[in-house]
């Protein structure tokens, strides 16, 4: 029976409910919406980075990190390889040699991080094979191929088919350089990152960085990325010479921004929810105001201020779970169509997050969790925003009310 009242009694002014409910329907649509496209950025983020540069475990000389000496490289490189390739954990492994130099072009020059891949092992290891726009990977046959960013390339004004010069620090600290050939451009997310990397064979060089196989680093991706934190553990362990880290412990980007994901959707729907608390209270206050003297006649003949109460709180909640209800459902259907094919996000000045590592066209992403939150802080704004019009009510003093 209060079910029933308290649904006719919204229905009172149709235009008043159905603004509350409008409002409700795109609040509700809006907040869902921002926070996948959050979302979206955040995973595309973490994708890239994960299975194109940091993959899900590393391994370096303790102090490589910090330092970034030629001469800091990982000792007994067999030993470590062999543990790898005979653990059912690990898909696949990568060994690197890394160095920090200069290139330089007929035109300018300019500073970059040197990359010495496997190239077999890489392409199996990651996907920045993919990110080729144009020309051959490292395992064509021209002799010292070089893989160059498009932002690198036009800073530089070469093309592929050009050589240019790559100096460095060697093992013994002597200043050493070799010429390269560009095979191919690449183009990540980030525009620092592809001005700032280059990438060629590892033995081409460990050739003029040591003569010999020199190794500073070894990227590991695991069949499930939770066993990440145990087997660096056991690597650790095992082997005190190195230092094995994850991927949470080796960007604190990606930390930062998968730790702040997980609150997100509740600080945008608790702003979203405090803005239609008010415009509930206003409805249902205006309510009890315009049926002052009904409340009192149901007071007066008997029915108890329970009952009353009850019916105000069902009318804000069915009020809210309406619009909500049919703010979800738009959403949901609207992330379906936008999950497949992205906004792009460049007309909009989208091309700028390039700059921070962000794809320019998103596809938003909305879990199970964002959904249950949501429904959560409906109910609880549905009922707080109640209580007050409720309690209004409950102190009608069912005579005076009845004879005004």
């Amino acid at each position: 029976m209060l079910i029933s009242i308290s649904w006719r009694n919204i229905w009172r002014h149709p235009a008043r409910s159905g603004v509350l409910i409008g409002a409700i329907i795109a609040g509700l649509w809006a907040g869902i919406l921002v926070s996948a496209l959050t979302n979206g950025w955040i995973h595309q983020r973490f994708v890239n980075l994960i299975q194109e540069e940091i993959t899900h475990a590393q391994i370096h000389h303790p102090q490589f990190l910090t330092e970034r000496e030629p001469w800091m490289e990982i000792e007994d490189a067999e030993e470590i390889f062999s543990f790898l390739e005979r653990d059912e954990r690990v898909l696949s492994w990568s060994a690197r040699t890394l160095s920090d130099g200069m290139i330089q072009s007929p035109l300018t020059s300019s500073g970059v991080q040197i990359r010495g891949v496997q190239t077999g092992r890489e392409r199996a290891t990651t996907t920045f094979h993919e990110n080729l726009i144009e020309g051959e990977y490292l395992d064509s046959d021209i002799r010292n191929p070089i893989l160059l960013g498009q932002k690198l390339v036009e800073k530089l004004n070469v093309e592929i088919g050009n050589r240019v010069v790559l100096s460095f620090q060697d093992l013994d600290n002597e200043i050493t350089s070799g010429a390269f050939t560009i095979s191919g451009i690449f183009r990540t997310a980030s525009n620092p990152y592809d001005e700032r990397n280059v990438f060629v064979r590892a033995e081409d060089l460990q050739g003029l960085l040591a003569g010999q196989q020199v190794y500073h680093e070894i990227a590991m991706m695991l069949q499930d990325e939770e066993m990440s934190h145990t087997i660096t553990a056991e690597l650790n362990e095992q082997y005190d010479w190195i230092r094995a880290e994850t991927w949470y412990e080796l960007s604190p980007e990606l930390r930062y921004i998968t730790d702040m994901g997980g609150g997100l959707i509740v600080y945008i729907m608790a702003v979203i929810m405090l803005a239609l608390a008010f415009g509930i209270l206003n409805t249902m206050l205006m309510a009890i105001f315009e049926r002052m003297r009904e409340l009192g006649m149901l007071l007066a003949i008997g029915m108890s201020k329970l009952r009353v109460f009850l019916m105000i709180m069902l009318e804000s909640v069915i009020l809210t779970f309406t619009g909500a209800t049919a703010g979800l459902i738009i959403a949901y259907f609207t992330l379906e169509f936008l999950g497949e094919a992205g906004i792009d996000m460049t007309s909009m000045g989208g091309e700028s997050m390039a700059e921070f590592g962000y794809d320019a066209v998103v596809y938003p992403i909305a879990y199970t969790n964002d959904y249950i939150t949501t429904i959560i802080l409906v109910a609880i704004t549905a009922i707080l925003a109640a209580v007050y019009p409720a309690i209004k009510a409950l102190r009608l003093n069912p005579g005076e009310v009845v004879r005004a």
